[in-house]
Protein backbone atom coordinates (compact mmCIF):
# COMPACT_ATOMS: atom_id res chain seq x y z
CA UNK A 1 0.00 0.00 0.00
CA UNK A 2 1.30 3.52 -0.83
CA UNK A 3 1.88 5.83 1.95
CA UNK A 4 0.70 9.16 1.70
CA UNK A 5 1.99 12.38 1.68
CA UNK A 6 -0.59 13.84 3.80
CA UNK A 7 0.00 14.47 7.19
CA UNK A 8 -2.53 14.29 9.82
CA UNK A 9 -2.75 16.51 13.61
CA UNK A 10 -5.63 15.52 15.81
CA UNK A 11 -5.93 17.99 18.83
CA UNK A 12 -8.17 17.84 22.01
CA UNK A 13 -8.45 19.90 25.11
CA UNK A 14 -6.90 18.91 28.17
CA UNK A 15 -7.44 20.21 32.19
CA UNK A 16 -5.87 19.34 34.92
CA UNK A 17 -5.13 20.41 38.68
CA UNK A 18 -2.47 20.91 40.82
CA UNK A 19 -2.38 23.32 43.72
CA UNK A 20 0.70 24.88 42.02
CA UNK A 21 -1.05 25.65 39.04
CA UNK A 22 -4.67 25.18 40.03
CA UNK A 23 -6.83 24.32 37.07
CA UNK A 24 -4.28 23.73 34.33
CA UNK A 25 -5.71 24.59 30.47
CA UNK A 26 -3.91 23.50 27.27
CA UNK A 27 -4.02 21.36 24.03
CA UNK A 28 -2.91 17.79 23.24
CA UNK A 29 -2.04 17.57 20.25
CA UNK A 30 -0.96 14.41 17.81
CA UNK A 31 -0.11 14.31 14.20
CA UNK A 32 1.12 10.94 12.12
CA UNK A 33 0.57 10.42 8.12
CA UNK A 34 -2.36 9.47 7.17
CA UNK A 35 -3.71 6.69 7.10
CA UNK A 36 -0.66 5.44 9.89
CA UNK A 37 -2.39 6.05 12.72
CA UNK A 38 0.03 5.71 15.61
CA UNK A 39 2.67 3.20 13.50
CA UNK A 40 3.90 4.87 10.93
CA UNK A 41 6.66 7.64 10.30
CA UNK A 42 6.79 11.46 12.27
CA UNK A 43 4.37 9.98 14.82
CA UNK A 44 4.22 13.26 17.37
CA UNK A 45 2.65 13.49 21.04
CA UNK A 46 2.45 17.26 22.46
CA UNK A 47 1.14 19.29 24.57
CA UNK A 48 1.10 22.93 25.96
CA UNK A 49 -0.69 24.10 29.36
CA UNK A 50 -1.17 27.32 31.62
CA UNK A 51 -1.84 27.10 35.31
CA UNK A 52 -4.73 29.72 35.57
CA UNK A 53 -2.94 29.76 39.36
CA UNK A 54 0.17 31.70 37.18
CA UNK A 55 3.23 29.98 39.39
CA UNK A 56 6.41 31.41 38.63
CA UNK A 57 6.16 29.47 35.50
CA UNK A 58 2.62 29.31 34.02
CA UNK A 59 3.56 27.82 30.93
CA UNK A 60 4.54 23.76 30.59
CA UNK A 61 5.05 21.59 27.77
CA UNK A 62 5.51 18.62 26.67
CA UNK A 63 6.81 17.00 23.05
CA UNK A 64 7.65 13.53 22.14
CA UNK A 65 9.04 12.89 18.20
CA UNK A 66 8.91 8.99 17.23
CA UNK A 67 11.07 8.69 14.09
CA UNK A 68 11.01 4.73 12.70
CA UNK A 69 14.49 3.30 11.29
CA UNK A 70 13.34 2.09 8.03
CA UNK A 71 16.04 -0.80 7.98
CA UNK A 72 14.77 -2.56 10.92
CA UNK A 73 11.64 -2.10 11.25
CA UNK A 74 8.50 -4.33 10.21
CA UNK A 75 4.95 -4.75 11.11
CA UNK A 76 4.99 -5.46 15.02
CA UNK A 77 8.98 -4.80 15.23
CA UNK A 78 9.51 -1.36 14.76
CA UNK A 79 13.61 -0.15 15.63
CA UNK A 80 12.98 3.87 15.93
CA UNK A 81 14.64 7.26 17.79
CA UNK A 82 12.80 8.84 19.98
CA UNK A 83 12.88 12.48 21.15
CA UNK A 84 11.31 14.28 24.18
CA UNK A 85 11.57 17.19 26.03
CA UNK A 86 9.64 18.75 28.65
CA UNK A 87 9.17 21.40 31.57
CA UNK A 88 6.30 21.16 34.14
CA UNK A 89 5.22 20.77 37.09
CA UNK A 90 9.06 21.65 38.06
CA UNK A 91 10.88 19.16 36.79
CA UNK A 92 12.71 19.60 33.38
CA UNK A 93 13.48 16.36 31.30
CA UNK A 94 14.98 16.02 27.99
CA UNK A 95 15.98 12.55 26.20
CA UNK A 96 17.00 10.51 22.94
CA UNK A 97 16.41 7.28 23.08
CA UNK A 98 16.74 4.15 20.49
CA UNK A 99 13.74 1.58 20.92
CA UNK A 100 13.39 -1.68 19.08
CA UNK A 101 11.06 -4.78 19.38
CA UNK A 102 10.99 -7.59 18.31
CA UNK A 103 7.67 -9.80 17.86
CA UNK A 104 7.90 -12.93 15.76
CA UNK A 105 4.16 -13.61 15.30
CA UNK A 106 0.98 -12.04 15.60
CA UNK A 107 0.17 -12.51 19.42
CA UNK A 108 1.39 -9.03 20.65
CA UNK A 109 1.67 -10.37 24.41
CA UNK A 110 4.99 -12.43 23.19
CA UNK A 111 7.91 -9.85 22.36
CA UNK A 112 11.12 -8.58 23.37
CA UNK A 113 11.96 -4.88 23.56
CA UNK A 114 15.03 -3.17 24.34
CA UNK A 115 15.75 0.49 24.56
CA UNK A 116 18.66 2.68 25.34
CA UNK A 117 18.20 6.28 25.93
CA UNK A 118 20.22 9.51 27.20
CA UNK A 119 18.54 12.37 29.20
CA UNK A 120 19.32 15.72 31.05
CA UNK A 121 16.96 16.55 33.95
CA UNK A 122 16.97 18.71 37.25
CA UNK A 123 13.99 20.08 39.56
CA UNK A 124 13.52 23.40 38.93
CA UNK A 125 11.08 24.26 41.53
CA UNK A 126 10.58 22.69 44.93
CA UNK A 127 6.71 24.09 45.28
CA UNK A 128 5.36 20.63 43.16
CA UNK A 129 6.56 18.01 45.13
CA UNK A 130 4.67 17.15 48.10
CA UNK A 131 7.87 15.90 49.90
CA UNK A 132 10.42 17.81 49.12
CA UNK A 133 13.02 15.88 51.43
CA UNK A 134 12.79 13.01 48.11
CA UNK A 135 14.11 15.43 45.95
CA UNK A 136 17.77 17.01 44.36
CA UNK A 137 17.97 20.16 42.27
CA UNK A 138 20.91 19.28 40.87
CA UNK A 139 21.45 18.43 37.11
CA UNK A 140 21.95 15.02 36.37
CA UNK A 141 22.87 13.31 33.00
CA UNK A 142 21.35 9.17 32.93
CA UNK A 143 22.46 6.60 30.25
CA UNK A 144 19.61 4.30 30.61
CA UNK A 145 18.80 0.57 29.35
CA UNK A 146 15.42 -1.36 29.72
CA UNK A 147 14.82 -4.95 28.43
CA UNK A 148 11.71 -6.45 28.44
CA UNK A 149 10.52 -9.61 27.82
CA UNK A 150 7.02 -11.36 27.51
CA UNK A 151 5.73 -14.65 27.03
CA UNK A 152 2.41 -15.90 26.72
CA UNK A 153 1.36 -19.71 27.05
CA UNK A 154 -1.89 -21.73 27.19
CA UNK A 155 -2.63 -21.48 31.08
CA UNK A 156 0.39 -18.65 31.67
CA UNK A 157 1.80 -15.39 31.15
CA UNK A 158 5.37 -14.26 32.26
CA UNK A 159 7.25 -11.23 31.79
CA UNK A 160 10.59 -10.15 32.62
CA UNK A 161 12.20 -6.40 33.00
CA UNK A 162 15.45 -4.81 33.61
CA UNK A 163 16.08 -1.72 33.97
CA UNK A 164 19.89 -0.13 34.61
CA UNK A 165 20.33 3.25 35.00
CA UNK A 166 24.07 5.19 35.44
CA UNK A 167 24.26 9.03 36.42
CA UNK A 168 27.25 10.02 34.58
CA UNK A 169 26.96 13.87 35.79
CA UNK A 170 29.82 14.65 38.57
CA UNK A 171 27.75 17.89 39.68
CA UNK A 172 25.28 15.27 41.09
CA UNK A 173 27.50 12.30 41.92
CA UNK A 174 28.01 9.49 40.11
CA UNK A 175 25.63 7.17 40.68
CA UNK A 176 23.96 3.95 39.29
CA UNK A 177 19.96 2.22 39.84
CA UNK A 178 19.28 -1.79 38.96
CA UNK A 179 15.54 -2.54 39.00
CA UNK A 180 14.31 -6.48 38.43
CA UNK A 181 11.14 -7.24 38.21
CA UNK A 182 8.96 -10.71 36.71
CA UNK A 183 5.64 -11.76 37.29
CA UNK A 184 3.89 -14.62 36.11
CA UNK A 185 0.02 -15.13 36.04
CA UNK A 186 -1.05 -19.13 36.03
CA UNK A 187 -4.72 -19.09 35.03
CA UNK A 188 -5.93 -22.30 36.96
CA UNK A 189 -9.00 -22.56 35.43
CA UNK A 190 -11.85 -20.26 34.13
CA UNK A 191 -12.78 -19.07 37.58
CA UNK A 192 -8.73 -18.71 39.60
CA UNK A 193 -6.15 -17.09 38.94
CA UNK A 194 -3.03 -16.62 40.85
CA UNK A 195 -0.56 -13.67 39.83
CA UNK A 196 3.40 -13.91 41.31
CA UNK A 197 5.53 -10.79 41.04
CA UNK A 198 9.12 -10.85 42.01
CA UNK A 199 11.07 -7.03 42.54
CA UNK A 200 14.44 -6.67 43.39
CA UNK A 201 16.05 -2.95 43.32
CA UNK A 202 19.69 -1.58 43.89
CA UNK A 203 21.81 2.07 43.85
CA UNK A 204 25.18 2.27 44.72
CA UNK A 205 26.51 4.89 47.34
CA UNK A 206 25.42 8.89 46.38
CA UNK A 207 21.92 7.64 44.95
CA UNK A 208 20.01 10.73 44.16
CA UNK A 209 16.72 10.26 46.76
CA UNK A 210 14.68 10.31 43.94
CA UNK A 211 16.41 7.32 42.95
CA UNK A 212 15.61 5.31 46.19
CA UNK A 213 12.91 2.82 47.11
CA UNK A 214 10.13 2.82 50.25
CA UNK A 215 8.63 -0.26 51.25
CA UNK A 216 5.02 0.64 49.39
CA UNK A 217 6.77 2.11 46.58
CA UNK A 218 9.36 2.66 43.80
CA UNK A 219 11.27 5.34 42.82
CA UNK A 220 9.87 8.70 43.44
CA UNK A 221 11.07 9.65 39.77
CA UNK A 222 8.65 7.25 38.60
CA UNK A 223 4.97 9.50 40.13
CA UNK A 224 6.31 11.92 37.31
CA UNK A 225 5.03 9.26 34.46
CA UNK A 226 1.15 10.04 35.73
CA UNK A 227 -0.54 13.28 36.26
CA UNK A 228 -2.54 11.60 39.82
CA UNK A 229 1.03 11.63 41.14
CA UNK A 230 3.14 14.48 39.00
CA UNK A 231 2.59 17.23 41.76
CA UNK A 232 0.80 18.15 45.05
CA UNK A 233 -2.87 19.04 45.44
CA UNK A 234 -4.01 16.84 42.68
CA UNK A 235 -4.55 14.18 44.93
CA UNK A 236 -5.48 15.85 49.29
CA UNK A 237 -2.03 15.19 50.91
CA UNK A 238 -3.80 13.90 53.94
CA UNK A 239 -4.88 11.35 52.17
CA UNK A 240 -1.13 10.47 51.12
CA UNK A 241 -0.07 11.40 54.67
CA UNK A 242 -2.54 9.31 56.39
CA UNK A 243 -1.49 6.06 54.48
CA UNK A 244 -5.13 5.98 52.53
CA UNK A 245 -3.46 6.00 48.63
CA UNK A 246 -0.85 3.76 47.57
CA UNK A 247 1.00 3.53 43.86
CA UNK A 248 1.44 0.61 42.67
CA UNK A 249 5.64 0.20 41.67
CA UNK A 250 8.66 -0.73 43.03
CA UNK A 251 8.53 -3.58 46.40
CA UNK A 252 4.85 -2.72 46.48
CA UNK A 253 4.59 -3.60 50.40
CA UNK A 254 0.84 -2.52 50.38
CA UNK A 255 0.33 -3.31 54.33
CA UNK A 256 3.58 -0.52 54.98
CA UNK A 257 1.65 2.49 53.27
CA UNK A 258 0.89 4.12 56.08
CA UNK A 259 4.48 3.74 58.07
CA UNK A 260 6.64 5.02 54.67
CA UNK A 261 4.05 8.16 54.34
CA UNK A 262 4.05 8.77 57.99
CA UNK A 263 7.67 9.01 58.08
CA UNK A 264 7.51 11.75 55.16
CA UNK A 265 5.10 13.72 56.53
CA UNK A 266 7.39 14.25 59.16
CA UNK A 267 10.19 14.73 57.09
CA UNK A 268 11.81 11.82 57.56
CA UNK A 269 13.29 9.61 54.26
CA UNK A 270 12.36 5.81 54.10
CA UNK A 271 14.04 4.65 51.34
CA UNK A 272 16.74 2.05 50.89
CA UNK A 273 19.26 1.48 48.69
CA UNK A 274 18.70 -2.51 48.24
CA UNK A 275 15.43 -4.18 48.30
CA UNK A 276 13.69 -6.87 47.23
CA UNK A 277 10.20 -8.21 47.37
CA UNK A 278 7.92 -11.05 46.64
CA UNK A 279 4.02 -10.46 45.42
CA UNK A 280 1.30 -12.68 45.54
CA UNK A 281 -2.35 -12.58 44.70
CA UNK A 282 -4.93 -15.37 44.67
CA UNK A 283 -7.84 -14.26 42.01
CA UNK A 284 -11.44 -15.61 43.35
CA UNK A 285 -14.95 -15.06 41.51
CA UNK A 286 -17.00 -12.62 42.51
CA UNK A 287 -21.26 -11.92 41.17
CA UNK A 288 -20.48 -8.87 39.46
CA UNK A 289 -17.58 -9.69 36.92
CA UNK A 290 -19.39 -12.72 35.95
CA UNK A 291 -22.03 -10.29 34.87
CA UNK A 292 -19.47 -8.14 33.33
CA UNK A 293 -17.28 -11.26 31.59
CA UNK A 294 -21.13 -11.81 29.68
CA UNK A 295 -21.13 -8.78 27.93
CA UNK A 296 -19.24 -6.80 24.92
CA UNK A 297 -16.90 -4.55 27.58
CA UNK A 298 -16.40 -7.64 29.45
CA UNK A 299 -12.97 -7.85 27.06
CA UNK A 300 -11.92 -4.10 28.58
CA UNK A 301 -14.06 -4.21 31.88
CA UNK A 302 -12.98 -6.28 34.97
CA UNK A 303 -13.65 -6.21 38.82
CA UNK A 304 -11.21 -8.48 40.35
CA UNK A 305 -11.12 -9.70 43.67
CA UNK A 306 -8.31 -11.29 45.27
CA UNK A 307 -6.64 -12.01 48.57
CA UNK A 308 -2.65 -10.78 48.93
CA UNK A 309 0.29 -11.55 50.71
CA UNK A 310 3.54 -9.31 50.39
CA UNK A 311 7.14 -10.18 52.04
CA UNK A 312 10.00 -7.72 51.80
CA UNK A 313 13.51 -7.39 52.71
CA UNK A 314 15.92 -4.30 53.26
CA UNK A 315 19.74 -4.67 53.33
CA UNK A 316 20.67 -1.50 54.14
CA UNK A 317 22.82 -0.51 57.12
CA UNK A 318 20.55 0.44 60.07
CA UNK A 319 22.86 3.78 60.58
CA UNK A 320 22.14 4.80 56.64
CA UNK A 321 18.26 5.35 56.81
CA UNK A 322 16.95 8.02 58.02
CA UNK A 323 13.81 7.00 60.14
CA UNK A 324 12.84 9.24 63.18
CA UNK A 325 10.14 8.30 65.44
CA UNK A 326 10.13 4.92 63.91
CA UNK A 327 12.05 1.55 64.24
CA UNK A 328 13.16 0.84 61.33
CA UNK A 329 11.98 -3.19 59.99
CA UNK A 330 14.29 -5.30 58.21
CA UNK A 331 11.69 -8.53 56.74
CA UNK A 332 7.97 -7.28 56.60
CA UNK A 333 5.04 -9.07 55.27
CA UNK A 334 1.57 -8.08 55.11
CA UNK A 335 -1.53 -10.10 54.07
CA UNK A 336 -5.42 -9.12 53.10
CA UNK A 337 -8.21 -9.13 51.01
CA UNK A 338 -8.87 -6.40 48.00
CA UNK A 339 -11.09 -5.92 44.82
CA UNK A 340 -9.74 -4.29 41.53
CA UNK A 341 -11.30 -2.42 38.98
CA UNK A 342 -9.44 -1.55 35.97
CA UNK A 343 -10.56 -0.58 32.39
CA UNK A 344 -8.04 -1.42 29.41
CA UNK A 345 -7.96 -0.93 26.01
CA UNK A 346 -4.78 -2.21 24.92
CA UNK A 347 -2.55 -0.06 21.98
CA UNK A 348 -1.93 -1.36 18.67
CA UNK A 349 1.21 -3.71 20.26
CA UNK A 350 -1.04 -5.22 22.97
CA UNK A 351 -0.01 -2.90 25.71
CA UNK A 352 -2.05 -1.89 28.54
CA UNK A 353 -3.03 1.26 28.43
CA UNK A 354 -6.10 2.24 30.72
CA UNK A 355 -6.72 2.76 34.54
CA UNK A 356 -6.41 0.38 37.66
CA UNK A 357 -7.85 1.44 41.19
CA UNK A 358 -7.90 -0.83 43.65
CA UNK A 359 -9.53 -1.15 47.24
CA UNK A 360 -7.58 -2.93 49.24
CA UNK A 361 -7.85 -4.13 53.38
CA UNK A 362 -3.74 -5.26 54.25
CA UNK A 363 -5.56 -6.38 57.70
CA UNK A 364 -2.07 -7.94 58.92
CA UNK A 365 1.58 -6.92 58.61
CA UNK A 366 4.00 -8.67 60.70
CA UNK A 367 5.78 -5.21 61.88
CA UNK A 368 3.64 -2.37 63.09
CA UNK A 369 4.50 0.88 63.91
CA UNK A 370 4.10 1.54 67.47
CA UNK A 371 1.42 0.48 69.74
CA UNK A 372 -0.34 -0.56 66.52
CA UNK A 373 -1.67 -4.05 66.21
CA UNK A 374 -0.71 -6.62 63.91
CA UNK A 375 -4.23 -7.82 63.03
CA UNK A 376 -5.88 -4.31 61.99
CA UNK A 377 -8.53 -2.95 59.88
CA UNK A 378 -6.65 -0.69 57.50
CA UNK A 379 -7.99 0.79 54.38
CA UNK A 380 -6.48 1.31 51.02
CA UNK A 381 -6.86 2.96 47.86
CA UNK A 382 -4.54 2.19 45.37
CA UNK A 383 -3.83 3.79 41.57
CA UNK A 384 -2.41 1.30 39.33
CA UNK A 385 -2.05 -2.22 38.97
CA UNK A 386 0.42 -4.24 41.52
CA UNK A 387 0.64 -6.55 38.68
CA UNK A 388 -0.10 -5.83 34.27
CA UNK A 389 -3.49 -6.58 33.72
Amino acid sequence: MAQSDEYELSFAPDVWYNSVDGIRLGVRVAGNVEGEFRSGPHRLDAGLWLGTALPKSPLSYFVRYTEPIKGISSYANEGSIQLLSTIRTGYSYHEVSFNKRWQPGFDELQFKELSLGFSQEKLIDFAYRPYPQLWQDDWKSIISLNFWISEKWDKQKFDIQFTLLQNVNEASNYFTVGTLEITEQIFLNDLFKLRLRGFGGYVTEDGAPEYLFGYSFGLPMEWLDTGISRAKGTLKESWLSSGLISFASGPNLRGYTRHDFEILSNGGVPQYKSIAAFNTEFEFPNFLNNKLDRTIIGDFVKLRSYVFGDLGCTFDKEETVNLPMVENPTWVADAGIGVQFSINIPDYLGKDRGVALRYEVPFWISKPMGSEKHFKYRNLIGIGAVISF
